[in-house]
């Protein structure tokens, strides 16, 4: 007999988790999604099995369910599904990247005496949306996932053997816990990242040319700020108290700053910059098989090649011709702090890898992965 999973909301996540939970066949998988033209999308590409007519009909026919919804959605979504009537045993998650509001709203749920082990699913795409699910989406990244404080060992172990088939990394967090160490390593970037580009539009008025030196390295740091606005806003509102103290280690560390500039000590600047260093090239690179973090990354491969018709085309040629897919080029033009002239992305680090392997066997230009 086949277990029945329900996924609501077809987006990139729960398409990726439909396809990844279908490399078992004893799961038959209920889709629902607001928009239909999704749905049927999602079944015609074999995602789902099912396509639910409503929320309420996927969550009552499943031995699990998971709410791959935008926070607020699922929230409002859990205060009408307290009226529904759920399976005895069901266990319901989500894929939230906010847990504590997710967690403190399951609680009209597990108050009815079910179980609801909430998720978090590290990953994600260039591409949004159904068309751009991925069964692989969520291999070698982390899988969070946020019990209550009645939830057994038996029932984690039951939803992490559902979810054995995404080949993620499975680990097991306190909501609070969870809600902080993304405000440090995701939240937090993408509110310094989005500032950083408003000093440069503040200032572009009075150094027009400013914009076009911005298309090197400034471009790349600051690449997250091109994130659906929607979501961080939301995900803003959703994580403010672990953003506020955030900010104000931020400030802190931004007067000392200062202070080191006043005082101009050459021995003084020059262990922040060592000690930065130091650290950072300590952190795990997924060129050298490390899990994928929580920040979504772009798998860049950076080519110094020579300024001549056809180079592009050469490079897309050879790829293709070894059936490997890219997701972005760009030519850089400002270089004094990024590594090779042309910049080509692809949707993992296994990729990138067979790229640069193709590359160095077919050419003689220089790579670099930062």
């Amino acid at each position: 007999m086949k277990t029945t999973v329900s996924i609501i909301g077809l987006g990139l996540i729960g398409g990726s988790l439909g396809l990844a939970l279908k490399r078992n066949p004893k799961i038959h998988i209920v889709g629902f999604d607001r928009s239909y033209a999704t749905a049927d999308e999602a079944f015609r590409r074999g995602i789902i099995d099912t396509v639910a007519p409503s929320a309420k009909s996927a969550c009552e026919q499943a031995d699990f369910v998971v709410f791959a919804t935008p926070v607020n959605t699922t929230v409002a979504l859990f205060e009408e599904a307290v009226n529904w009537d759920f399976k005895e045993h069901v266990i319901v998650s989500d894929t939230g990247s906010t847990k504590k509001p997710i967690m403190d709203a399951a609680k009209v749920l597990q108050e009815k005496g079910i179980t609801f082990i909430g998720g978090h699913p590290m990953a994600g795409s260039h591409k949004s949306g159904v068309s751009a699910a991925m069964e692989h989406l969520f291999e070698n990244a982390y899988y969070i996932l946020t019990p209550s404080e009645t939830t057994t060992e038996e029932q984690i172990d039951v939803i992490e053997k559902l979810l054995s088939s995404t080949k993620a990394k499975l680990i097991v967090l306190q909501a609070e816990e969870h809600d902080r160490m993304t405000a440090i390593i995701s939240h937090f970037p993408h509110i310094v990242a989005s500032s950083l580009v408003g000093r440069l539009a503040a200032q572009e008025e009075q150094q027009p040319f400013v914009k076009k030196l911005a298309a090197g390295g400034f471009r790349d740091l600051t690449r997250i700020a091109s994130a659906d606005p929607v979501m961080w806003r939301d995900i803003t509102i959703q994580n403010r108290e672990e953003l506020l103290s955030q900010v104000d280690g931020w400030l802190d560390e931004m007067n000392s700053i200062r202070a080191m500039l006043e005082d101009n000590n050459p021995e003084h600047i020059f262990d922040f910059f060592a000690q930065a260093k130091t650290y950072r090239d300590q952190l795990p690179s997924t060129n050298e098989g490390a899990v994928q973090g929580a920040l979504y990354m772009t798998f860049d491969l950076h080519i110094d090649v020579p300024d001549h018709p056809g180079v592009i085309s050469e490079i897309t040629k050879i790829l293709a011709e070894a059936n490997i897919s890219l997701t972005n080029i760009r030519i850089v033009e400002t270089r004094t702090d990024v590594y090779g002239i042309l910049v080509v992305s692809f949707q993992s680090a296994t990729e990138r890898k067979r790229a640069r392997q193709v590359l160095t066997a077919e050419t003689d230009y220089s790579m670099h992965v930062l």
